[in-house]
């Protein structure tokens, strides 16, 4: 539900607020030879040990506009990384929507029929119909057989990364232990559908050994996007015990965050329509004050904080339309009753 929408007596909207085009300055990742992988499913590879251990899943291109997963993944192909326990898959998803990527206009390369990060529900896997649905019935495989899931994102307004670890305990626990990145945010999801980090078992809220991570690695074209990318595979693949950190470059390591901090999603706020705007050009990590402050409008009601020290998550109107969230408002999880 959104907050109280009641405007103030002769407020007045002011013009659209929007962040200045930012150059997409990362490089478009070569994969002719990656997407082959050796599974017989395109863009997918799989690595098994032999011997007990997780299986480990790293997934990348969810949004074919969102590069720096493929790199990350593609460094782990080039370096030859195999597990000494468990297996590993890398998974390059959505190829469809990546081979219209355009940095001139990026955006429209997100997805092909709709987000394949709404997708992940049994009914909607069944149904055949677009084909971001049909790609997810050939990863579905492979993500049924995966322990441990990190899904590789970035962003189209927020240069700070932020790791998602969704509600369950075990993920925000795992993410701390990683060390980076310094925000953590702990949120239910979206209203438009299940995301494939909590799908199934890795949605289960009692600790059955899974863990799941979806780690926003900063904006789509910030060249930083791609080091923490790297950085976070690493120390995922480390955490999972199917590698030791010796069998990685050290060079793909960043230095540990001085601290970080973990903050609960309390509101998502979705767009009626697309008649939605920003007060200001929010860039994300935003700590509002005062209860009562504008956010922005919704079909001309204001939407405003429902707390002091609000804090606001990824906002962007890169994809506006009814039911898509524009930004999360949160407060740290230490503040949550």
């Amino acid at each position: 539900m959104l907050p109280n929408l009641n405007r103030a007596p002769g407020a007045s909207l002011p013009e659209k607020a929007t962040l200045p085009i930012r150059p997409f300055e990362l490089p478009c990742p070569d994969l002719n030879v990656e997407r082959a992988g050796n599974t017989g499913t395109e863009g997918i590879w799989h690595f098994d040990s032999g011997l007990p251990g997780p299986s480990v899943m790293l997934t990348a291109l969810i949004h074919g506009n969102e590069l720096c997963g493929a790199w990350a993944l593609k460094a782990v192909l080039s370096h030859g990384v195999r597990p000494r326990t468990g297996a590993l898959t890398l998974a390059f998803c959505n190829l469809a929507a990546f081979d219209r990527f355009d940095a001139k206009n990026y955006a429209a390369s997100r997805y092909v029929d709709e987000d394949l990060n709404r997708v992940w529900t049994d009914d909607k896997l069944a149904d055949d119909s677009t084909q971001e649905r049909r790609r997810a019935a050939m990863i579905l495989p492979w993500l049924k057989k995966a322990d441990w899931l990190l899904d590789i994102h970035s962003m189209s307004n927020s240069a700070v990364p932020l790791q998602m670890a969704g509600m369950q305990q075990r993920n925000i626990d795992l993410a701390l232990t990683l060390g980076n990145p310094a925000k953590i945010i702990s949120d239910a999801g979206h209203a438009a559908g299940v995301r494939m980090r909590d799908y199934g078992k890795f949605g289960d809220e009692h600790d059955n050994g899974t863990r799941s991570l979806l780690i926003e690695c900063g904006f789509h074209g910030a060249l930083a996007a791609r080091e923490v990318a790297i950085d976070q595979t690493a120390r995922f693949l480390v955490a999972s015990g199917i590698v030791e950190s010796t069998d990685l470059p050290g060079t793909w390591f960043a230095p540990t965050a001085p601290s970080q901090e973990a903050l609960r999603v309390t509101h998502a706020i979705a767009a009626k329509s697309a008649d939605f705007r920003f007060a200001q050009p929010w860039k994300g990590l935003e700590k509002l004050a005062k209860a009562g402050t504008v956010i922005g409008w919704s079909e001309g009601e204001p939407v405003v904080t429902p707390y002091d020290d609000c804090v606001l998550i990824m906002p962007s109107l890169a994809n506006v339309r009814a039911g898509v969230t524009v930004v999360r408002l949160a407060r740290p999880l230490s503040q949550q009753a």
